[in-house]
C-alpha cells in the first residue's frame, strides 16, 4: 500500500518546534509501517511474515530436478501448490464437525505435504501450525519449505489448514479483524455474541482438541510413526493439546512465542512486559530514558483513559472514525507493537517508534501518535474471525465458570477484576488493560457453553517425554518470557532459549540465528550453539528530546 502523503503532510505542519525533530522522524517510521502492510500479518500468528523473510535471508539449497511435482499430475488437486525441489501431495480427508454429533454431519480437512528432497525415505515429518488461531499454511507451502530448508533435503513437511480456514471448510460470521479490533469494548462482545450465534451448535466443532484430531488422522494417512511438532504463537497451545492427547505419536516438539494452556486470563505478564521491553529498546539503542519511556506511556494511559484520540481513517476500506482509548493502547502495546521486530533489521517499525510519540502524547502533542495509529488502523486486516473467535471462546482459560448464566459470569468477571492487585498491570488500569486483550479479558462473556464445546483441559496429563526446546523473543509483548517459561515447564524434558532484539515470534529476526537453533534442534534433540544470538542487532529507536 503506498504512503499517505496528507497524512504524513498534517502530522508534520501540526508538530511543534520543541518535537519537530521527533515527529517527522516518527513520521518516517510511520511510512515504514505502511509499506510492509502488504505484508501478511494476522493477529499472533504471523507466520508468513516470517516465514517469507527466512525463506530470503536462509541460504538457497537446490533438490533434484526429479522430486518436483509436474503441474497438474494427475489425481493432484487443482489447489494444491507448487514448491520448487519438491514433490507435494495434497488431499482433503472427510471428518465429523463433531465426534460425537453425527447430526452435525461432517467436514473437508485438506493438507498438502512437501517431501523431502533427497533419494530414500524420509527421516521424519515435520507438523507446523503457524498460529492465530486461524492462521493457514497450504496456500503459503513455498514460503514455508524456504523457511525450513535446512531440514527438508530429508524430512517431510505436513501442513495442515485447522478446520475452519482457507482450505478446510472456511468459516465466516461476518466479523472482520479490522471491525472486532478497533470497536469499542461493548460492540465486540456483541461481535462475538452474534458469532456464536451465526455459529449455532457448529461451534462444537472449532476446537483445539479437533483439529489435533485432525492432524493426527493425517498423520495416520501417510504412515508416519510420529511427528516433530512445530508450533508458533497459539500453534504452542496447539502443539501440546495433540501431544496430550496423543502422546505416542511425538518425536520432539519446538514451541516459538509459547504460553501455557493455564495462562493468566487478564494477561497481566504482558502488562508488565510492555514497560521491561521500551525499558530494554531504550537501554540499547541509546535514544531515550528506559524509566522516562515508561513513564511517558504511564501518562499516555491516563490522558487516553479521560480523553480518547478521535481520528478519521480508512478501516477496512470504508471511511470511519476511531476513538483511541486507553484499551486501544493497551492492544497496540499487546499485540502489534512487538509482530514482525527483525523483519527489517534498519528500521525502527511501530515499536521503536512508540517512546517519542509517547512522549510527545505525554508533553501535549497528539500528532505522532495519531499518525502511528492511523497507519495501524488503515493496515489492518479484513479476514473474517470466525475461526479465531471460535477456537479462544471454546478453549481458552477464563475468569469465570463458562458453565454460569450470563448474570453470574459477569458477577464473576468483576470480583476477579477487583480482587487484582493494579501494580500487576504496569502502566495501565485494570479495566484499560484487559479491555485491550482481543482473546481474553471480558470478549467471550456472552460466548455460549452449553451446546457448543467442553473446556480445554488447562492441565496436561498425559505429554510424552521427548526433547522439547521453547524459543521466546525478549521484546515480545504478546507471549512474553515469563509465558514462555510457564510453557517450558509443562514440560520434563524441555529447554528454554532468550532471543535477544527479537518479538514475536523470534524467528521473524532477520539473521536466521532463531532458526538455525530450531532446526538443529529438529536434527539432534539438542538445543547446540547458541553464540549467534550475540550478533542479533538491537532495534533502532526513533530518538526522543532529552
Amino acid at each position: 500500500m503506498t504512503t499517505n502523503t496528507a497524512t504524513n503532510t498534517a502530522t508534520s505542519s501540526a508538530t511543534s518546534t520543541a518535537t519537530s525533530t521527533a515527529a517527522e522522524t516518527t513520521g518516517r517510521a510511520t511510512d515504514a509501517t505502511a509499506s510492509r502492510a502488504k505484508e501478511p500479518a494476522r493477529r499472533s500468528g504471523l507466520a508468513a511474515a516470517a516465514l517469507a523473510v527466512l525463506a530470503a535471508v536462509l541460504p538457497v539449497t537446490t533438490a533434484s530436478p526429479a522430486q518436483a511435482a509436474p503441474t497438474g499430475a494427475a489425481g493432484r488437486p487443482a489447489w494444491c501448490p507448487t514448491v520448487p525441489g519438491h514433490q507435494v501431495d495434497c488431499t482433503t480427508m472427510r471428518r465429523p464437525l463433531v465426534a460425537d454429533e453425527p447430526r452435525l454431519g461432517g467436514i473437508g480437512v485438506s493438507y498438502a505435504v512437501v517431501r523431502h528432497s533427497r533419494p530414500g525415505p524420509a527421516r521424519g515429518t515435520i507438523a507446523l501450525n503457524p498460529g492465530g488461531p486461524g492462521e493457514t499454511l497450504i496456500d503459503r507451502a513455498d514460503q514455508v519449505a524456504g523457511a525450513l530448508q535446512g531440514v527438508l533435503d530429508d524430512y517431510d513437511l505436513l501442513l495442515l489448514d485447522p478446520r475452519g480456514t482457507g482450505r478446510s471448510g472456511r468459516l465466516p460470521c461476518d466479523v472482520t479483524e479490522a471491525d472486532y479490533r478497533f470497536a469499542p469494548r461493548p460492540a465486540q462482545r456483541e461481535l462475538v455474541a452474534d458469532c456464536a450465534e451465526e455459529l449455532g451448535p457448529r461451534a462444537r466443532g472449532y476446537t483445539s482438541a479437533a483439529t489435533a484430531d485432525d492432524l493426527d488422522a493425517a498423520r495416520a494417512r501417510l504412515g508416519a510413526p510420529k511427528l516433530v511438532l512445530y508450533g508458533l504463537s497459539y500453534g504452542t497451545y496447539l502443539m501440546p493439546v495433540y501431544a496430550d492427547r496423543h502422546p505416542q505419536r511425538v518425536e520432539s516438539m519446538v514451541l516459538s512465542g509459547a504460553y501455557p494452556l493455564a495462562f493468566d486470563s487478564l494477561a497481566r505478564p504482558g502488562a508488565r512486559q510492555v514497560s521491561l521491553t521500551l525499558r530494554r529498546i531504550c537501554e540499547r539503542s541509546g535514544a531515550c530514558d528506559p524509566e522516562g519511556a515508561v513513564r511517558d506511556l504511564t501518562a499516555a494511559a491516563e490522558r487516553l483513559r479521560t480523553r480518547p484520540l478521535v481520528l478519521t481513517a480508512s478501516l477496512g476500506g470504508r471511511p470511519r472514525t476511531v476513538v483511541f482509548s486507553e484499551d486501544k493502547l493497551a492492544d497496540l502495546m499487546y499485540e502489534p507493537a512487538t509482530r514482525g521486530i527483525g523483519l527489517h533489521p534498519e528500521e525502527p517499525g511501530l515499536l521503536g517508534a512508540l517512546p517519542a510519540a509517547l512522549h510527545a502524547l505525554a508533553t501535549g502533542d497528539e500528532a505522532p501518535l495519531t499518525a502511528l495509529v492511523r497507519a495501524e488502523v488503515e493496515h489492518t486486516g479484513t479476514e473474517d474471525q470466525a475461526s479465531f473467535l471460535a477456537v479462544t471462546c471454546n478453549d481458552y482459560a477464563r475468569a469465570w465458570d463458562p458453565d454460569a448464566p450470563p448474570a453470574e459470569r459477569r458477577r464473576q468477571y468483576r470480583a476477579a477484576l477487583a480482587a487484582a492487585d493494579p501494580a500487576d498491570f504496569g502502566a495501565f488500569s485494570v479495566k484499560g488493560w484487559t479491555e485491550g486483550q482481543t482473546d481474553g479479558g471480558d470478549n467471550c462473556l456472552s460466548w455460549p457453553r452449553r451446546g457448543t464445546a467442553d473446556p480445554q483441559p488447562t492441565d496436561l496429563k498425559n505429554v510424552p517425554d521427548v526433547p522439547v526446546l521453547v524459543l521466546s523473543g525478549d521484546l515480545d509483548t504478546n507471549t512474553p518470557e515469563a509465558n514462555s517459561r510457564l510453557s517450558a515447564a509443562q514440560f520434563r524434558r524441555s529447554a528454554f532459549v532468550s532471543v535477544p532484539n527479537s518479538g514475536h515470534v523470534p524467528e521473524m529476526e532477520s539473521t536466521g540465528c532463531a532458526v538455525g537453533i530450531s532446526t538443529h534442534f529438529i536434527r539432534t534433540g539438542a538445543v547446540g550453539d547458541t553464540s549467534c544470538l550475540t550478533h542479533i542487532p538491537p532495534l533502532p529507536v526513533v530518538p526522543v528530546p532529552r
